[in-house]
């Protein structure tokens, strides 16, 4: 018998991080965010519409929803992954940040 067990990064949402995936998925329903440590919010977002765009212009897109977000939740969120489906798959670098989202290194804060 297999027991599914759950992602460690979900359980380390908190009301703020479920507050920023709701500001977010107004616009881009494939979200998910989790607080690292006490300084720093991880934020990943999948959207076909980052394909065929870089970095800066992705990061465009999203910024203007970011703003909505108290200065404080804006000031902690220290990662942005913003991936298009199937983008792990394609990229290496990709796959290495969405790993690193998945099964967060220990923090040293």
């Amino acid at each position: 018998m297999s027991q599914k067990t759950k992602n460690r990064w979900t359980t380390m949402r908190t009301e703020e991080t479920r507050k920023v995936e709701k500001v977010l998925r107004k616009s881009f329903p494939n979200t998910d965010a989790y607080r690292y440590n006490s300084a720093s919010i991880r934020v990943r977002i999948t959207d076909p519409r980052f394909e065929g765009k870089s970095v800066a212009e992705r990061d465009k897109m999203v910024e203007p929803i970011l703003e909505q977000l108290p200065q404080e939740t804006q000031a902690d969120i220290m990662n942005l992954l913003t991936l298009y489906p199937n983008e792990t798959a394609e990229s290496s670098k990709a796959f290495l940040a969405n790993s690193e989202f998945e099964d967060p290194s220990p923090s040293m804060l």
